[in-house]
């Protein structure tokens, strides 16, 4: 029950403290509205809201299942092949060091205006995070489960599939969290750099018009949405990994 009260309180704590601010500074309305306000968009247009939310959930939900995927399966070519990771590697840091933000607009220029550049930049982030936390966790499996197997001529498959991935699994939990929370930046942005429909467009056209209500609608409806995603990885994680939740708890 505190798990869910916690949150709560805190929200209920930041709202209050928004509305002090409002009405402590005289900030106009067009730089910083009053919670009603925003409440009041949140009521009368939730229609355009989840309209334009359903879009930007449904880039986010691809993006994180494609990139998740593939950052499983990179982590195990990885730690499998000496040769991808001779290869593979550098590129994966290498790409790191480039914004990804920038590669926004060439996505929108090879993939066009619709959903596949917005899902491909939410990819791109998404990928790195899921493949070094999970290689990171096969490679740091314990030494004696790995001398045992090797003691029981256990096969190389054998040992990567029955001992080294569950051995990883809670750190493919933890980049999956990551994963979880910065998944709406790149189908966000996506949104900024072209596009007809969701949350990001329709922040960029209320903050162009001066609607800075809806615009913050938009926000808080984007952040409901990335809560409810990341405590969804979260609950599945500790149901895939109960031994972890465990120890956390006990912790």
């Amino acid at each position: 029950m505190i798990r869910f009260l916690a949150p709560l309180i805190t929200a209920t704590g930041l709202l209050a403290l928004w509305q002090v601010l409002v009405v402590a500074t005289g900030v106009p309305a067009y730089i910083l509205p009053p919670p009603i306000a925003v409440l009041h968009v949140l009521v009368t247009q939730y229609e355009l809201l989840l309209n334009h939310a359903w879009v930007t959930a449904l880039e986010i939900f691809l993006g994180f299942v494609i990139g998740s995927v593939l950052g499983f399966v990179s982590a195990l070519c990885l730690v499998s092949f000496r040769q991808a990771r001779r290869w593979l590697l550098p590129v994966l840091v290498a790409s790191q060091a480039l914004p990804v933000f920038a590669l926004a607009p060439l996505l929108v220029l090879w993939l066009g205006y619709g959903m596949a550049s917005k899902v491909g930049m939410a990819v791109l982030i998404i990928f790195f995070p899921v493949t070094a936390a999970f290689f990171d966790g096969l490679r740091r499996t314990d030494q004696a489960w790995l001398e045992l197997a090797r003691s029981m001529d256990a096969g190389g498959r054998a040992v990567l599939f029955q001992i080294r991935l569950p051995a990883a699994l809670p750190a493919l939990g933890s980049g999956l969290r990551v994963a979880a929370s910065v998944a709406p930046i790149g189908a966000v942005v996506g949104e900024w750099v072209g596009s007809s429909a969701g949350l990001g467009h329709l922040m960029l056209h209320a903050n162009a018009r001066m609607q800075i209500d809806v615009m913050f609608a938009a926000l808080f409806t984007l952040a409901v949405m990335a809560l409810a995603l990341y405590f969804a990885v979260d609950r599945s994680v500790r149901q895939l990994v109960p031994w972890q939740s465990e120890t956390v708890d006990h912790d």
